[in-house]
């Protein structure tokens, strides 16, 4: 495993963040495994070297966060903790999602019950709210973190106006600011390297990208998705824009490098992100022991510049996607 460290927080993190959204019960998604299956993942992600690991409150609504929990009990302070905060975790309740005061202390509360932990290490707003001002929002988020329930704080899809705000919000006001985004980008996603990704450059915020895989467009021929359990499930994947643009020949280039290099098409994505300067650890989902195996070999696999270019070049502009 190889370790960097996270944005300005002085943490040292695996370069393979385990996403924990396919954790915890399949009565929430039918891909979703359930918590044996899902331990014995955690459990080898832990002997690989992987020390970091993300999930969030509303992933099968609460239980991926207490199966993370129970995986990583007697370990805990080896491990870095990622959750987030935004959606709503009870129909009936509405002050159980956004980012109110109200919402993140209750919610933030509730996560870390069901992680059994006392404190998280990076806490994240899953999305914008635009019902809450975000100033509001920042000093919830800075009280929590001197009340030493939160360690340090990060962000997830947004626009980057919305994030430069943000930024300069908690300046202004001297309360702790984010110090990640994650956001959404891979091969056949990339319209994030116009401005979100100069701006976490500039600001020395570390970059964990959701989705590296584009919810598996990338790990096989594209006439070969429907016929995975989460192709035919998924809806999501078919709302976001992987097939246009250029994503059909990306993925053909995709399949083509990988037969050349006697690796795996996810293996190829994966190495791609690894390549990007302005990447600090791409979160990695998976359902399979040896899926979570490849995602660590892929540290090993070696892309020329040309190569890089050649992955690349077919890319074209799509409409924005991951915001919502």
């Amino acid at each position: 495993m190889e370790y960097t460290t996270l944005g300005d927080t002085g943490l040292e993190v695996s370069r393979i963040c385990l996403g924990c959204m396919s954790f915890g019960t399949s009565e929430w998604r039918d891909w979703v495994l359930d918590e044996e299956e899902s331990v014995e993942i955690i459990d080898r992600a832990v002997d690989l070297g992987i020390n970091f690991f993300d999930t969030a409150n509303v992933y099968s609504k609460g239980e991926s966060e207490r199966v993370l929990g129970t995986a990583l009990d007697g370990r805990r302070e080896e491990s870095v903790v990622a959750t987030k905060v935004y959606g709503d975790m009870r129909e009936d309740d509405p002050n159980s999602g956004g980012l109110s005061r109200k919402a993140i202390e209750q919610e933030l509360d509730a996560s870390l019950d069901r992680l059994g932990m006392e404190t998280v290490d990076l806490y994240q707003i899953h999305r914008w709210d635009d019902d809450t001002p975000i100033k509001t929002t920042m000093r919830a988020l800075d009280d929590a973190v001197r009340r030493g329930k939160v360690r340090y704080l990060g962000a997830s899809s947004m626009w980057a106006h919305q994030f430069a705000d943000a930024l300069a919000t908690s300046d202004r006001l001297g309360t702790d600011r984010f110090a990640t985004m994650q956001n959404h980008y891979n091969l056949a996603y990339r319209e994030e390297e116009r401005e979100m990704l100069p701006l976490c450059a500039r600001a020395n915020v570390g970059v964990i990208p959701w989705s590296p895989l584009a919810r598996g467009f990338l790990t096989r021929p594209a006439e070969d998705i429907d016929a995975t359990t989460r192709g035919e499930s998924e809806r999501r994947m078919y709302e976001h824009p992987y097939r246009e643009g250029g994503g059909i020949e990306v993925n053909e280039r995709v399949e083509e490098l990988a037969a050349e290099k006697g690796v795996k098409m996810a293996q190829i994505a994966l190495a791609w992100l690894l390549h990007r300067d302005e990447v600090t650890a791409p979160i990695v989902g998976t359902t399979s022991v040896e899926h979570l195996e490849d995602a660590v070999e892929a540290l090993d696999i070696s892309l020329s510049g040309s190569e890089m270019d050649y992955l690349e070049e077919p890319y074209e502009p799509v409409r924005v996607s991951g915001h919502e």
